[in-house]
């Protein structure tokens, strides 16, 4: 082998050796990692114009969608220092969007908060002193409502496809958003609105008081030691929905875990319940889509 041949050898076993470091992990694609891109929609509110941040696959779509909708706390990482945009998502929003990315679904996580001047969200124990703006009863199901009819505009998302997942504060808009008579929305069907629903550790007061009948197919995870929502409401009103002849309202159940036990951080995933019921949920939320949104 001449002196050229062999460096030329040399040169390719270094791309090659680059090309394998830069591989993604399996389950993972470097389309896939992050997010694809940020896009601004209005809220069915009619006023306010949203910011949301877009999961997408890296296969040809069209694809079924998925709206995400974060808790009092906002989408952002509690790190992002006053810098509110794609690179300071929370990790467990990432976690997710990247996870329905890789499944083949578009998934769309909405900022509630920011557009309203509340980019670093509430703390904990706020409720009573949150302004109406943000209310997850009256507003935000509006803004869900935006996201799906934002998301029906594109040709890369099949439109009667689209699911939703709320955390906390927005498995509260979740619900609110699910009921017959929601605001945003006239006569909604799983056809006409959202297909069906993820909810995760919501607070379920307000439904139980009321005479709650989700027009489409949800499943609460609930945690059984919650220390920010109280979880029996939320059993309570799985009881009070299926005794009115809902069928399609489902409630799982976690012992030991605590509230946001799926998000990927330490402290969280330290808890041998919340790793448990992280992994069972995730496991059970993408066969719920499945089989509600590519059908």
């Amino acid at each position: 082998m001449g002196a050229r041949s062999r460096w030329l050898h040399v040169l390719w076993l270094l791309l090659a050796f680059a090309a394998r470091a830069a591989e993604p992990e399996p389950g993972s694609s470097p389309a896939r990692a992050g997010v694809a891109g940020e896009v601004s929609f209005l809220s069915a509110d009619g006023r306010t114009t949203l910011r949301g941040f877009v999961f997408a696959p890296s296969t040809p779509g069209p694809w079924p969608a998925v709206v995400m909708m974060h808790g009092r706390s906002g989408p952002y990482s509690t790190a992002a220092k006053g810098v509110y945009d794609a690179s300071t998502l929370s990790l467990r929003h990432k976690q997710w969007g990247r996870f329905w990315a890789e499944r083949d679904y578009l998934a769309l996580h909405v900022d509630s908060f920011g557009p309203r001047g509340y980019s670093q969200g509430f703390p904990i124990r706020s409720y009573s002193r949150r302004p109406p703006e943000v209310n997850e009863q009256t507003v935000r199901p509006l803004d869900a409502y935006g996201a799906l009819a934002y998301l029906r505009t594109r040709d890369d998302v099949i439109g009667d496809r689209v699911g939703l997942q709320g955390w906390s504060n927005g498995a509260m808009a979740g619900l609110a958003t699910l009921d017959a008579q929601a605001p945003g929305v006239r006569d909604p069907t799983p056809s006409t609105a959202f297909r069906s629903a993820l909810l995760f550790y919501p607070g379920c007061r307000v439904q139980v008081a009321g005479e709650y009948r989700p027009y489409a197919p949800a499943v609460m995870f609930i945690a059984s030691d919650d220390e920010e929502v109280a979880p029996l409401p939320c059993s309570e009103l799985a009881e009070q929905v299926k005794a009115r002849g809902v069928d399609h309202f489902e409630m799982i159940w976690y012992d030991g875990a605590t509230h946001a036990f799926d998000d990927p951080g330490k402290r969280r995933q330290s808890i041998e319940g919340n790793r448990k019921a992280r992994e069972d949920s995730m496991r059970r939320a993408e066969a719920f889509f499945a089989r509600h949104l590519r059908r």
